[in-house]
């Protein structure tokens, strides 16, 4: 099996989890940033070379297979492209983008140079959550009534200082850098969004970011169910709950825990979940957790699809739909 190579856009914290996961299923030949002792810090840590400009990791890697994009949400559709378009395969963080374009133009680049993008969606790994999938698919909910997300995060001044994180044009909104991997599970478990409406404030972030810490949305699928999405990240200290409730004709489930890792609650016609594996723990950021680390799980997937002819766990379509219900909402206010 041909060990595949790696480079990797941006040195923040994400990309830590990443070049952990890539020297375990293949090989880190190099990493870039514009800030250069950080560059120089991970270079160093994961035994690979530092390059401070995206073009000359290009030209000089020209070996490598995937480049990991790891840069603020804002830079995510250029970096993707000036790679697609340098012959790479390419595995985005999320968002995949923040604006529908361009994740459009993304997907446009992946065709035009017949190479494939990767979007991450590792919530979808989560144990209780693929067995609800698998639970819907199968038929044990019969119609799809309603469902109800759950985001009550903490996310406090610390988080934000010096960073592009809380900007408009880099960090995109609440939705997008926190909550993204949960909207998709909206498109992924109930089907596409038709309609949304919202309320969104700045309660207790004013003058540290430029856009709401708190939303309440109601919406309306294309298949006649209803939803709710309430989400802050205020709440005191730390993070509360991450959750989805299914309400069907055959059954009702919840998913919960800090984020969606715990099944909660099940009660359904003539049918149980049972025995569910242990899922891997949350990313550990310090002081605050982010969705759980599924991150093994994506790159086994790369390996696979790119050695193996499997199919794509998450594709790009999918991650243009999480933007485009993402766009719907705030252009509903």
């Amino acid at each position: 099996m041909k060990k595949i190579k790696f480079c990797i856009v941006g040195c923040g914290r994400i990309a830590e989890r990443h070049a952990e996961h890539i020297s375990n299923f293949g090989t880190l030949v190099a990493v870039c940033d514009n800030v250069t002792a950080k560059a120089d810090l991970f270079a160093e840590k994961f035994s690979t070379k530092a390059f401070y400009s995206m073009d000359e990791m290009l030209k000089e890697n020209q070996e490598a297979d995937v480049v990991s994009i790891c840069s603020p949400n804002g830079l995510h559709s250029k970096h993707s492209i000036q790679a697609l378009n340098s012959g790479f395969h390419v595995l985005c963080e999320k968002p995949m983008a923040i604006s529908v374009q361009d994740c459009g133009e993304m997907i446009k680049a992946a065709e035009k140079n017949n190479k494939r993008l990767f979007a991450i969606k590792q919530n979808r790994f989560n144990p209780p959550v693929s067995a609800v999938k698998e639970a819907i698919d199968n038929g044990h909910f019969g119609k799809i009534y309603s469902v109800q997300l759950t985001c009550f995060w903490n996310r406090n001044e610390d988080y934000y200082k010096n960073s592009w994180k809380g900007t408009k044009d880099m960090d995109g909104g609440t939705l997008y850098t926190q909550f993204s991997h949960f909207v998709d599970l909206l498109y992924w478990l109930i089907g596409d969004i038709k309609d949304a409406k919202a309320y969104i404030e700045n309660f207790a972030h004013k003058n540290i970011i430029e856009f709401e810490d708190t939303g309440v949305v109601i919406v309306k699928f294309y298949n006649g169910a209803i939803g709710t999405i309430n989400y802050t990240v205020n709440s005191y200290k730390k993070n509360m709950e991450g959750s989805l409730t299914i309400f069907g004709e055959n059954g009702t489930v919840k998913i919960g825990g800090q984020y969606l890792n715990e099944l909660e609650y099940q009660s359904f016609k003539d049918f149980e979940i049972k025995d569910l594996p242990v899922g891997n723990k949350a990313n550990n950021y310090g002081n605050y957790q982010g969705s759980m680390s599924n991150h093994d799980l994506v790159y086994k997937n790369i390996i696979d699809v790119l050695n193996n002819g499997a199919s794509i766990s998450t594709n790009a379509f999918e991650g243009l739909k999480t933007v485009e219900i993402i766009e719907k909402i705030y252009n509903s206010i």
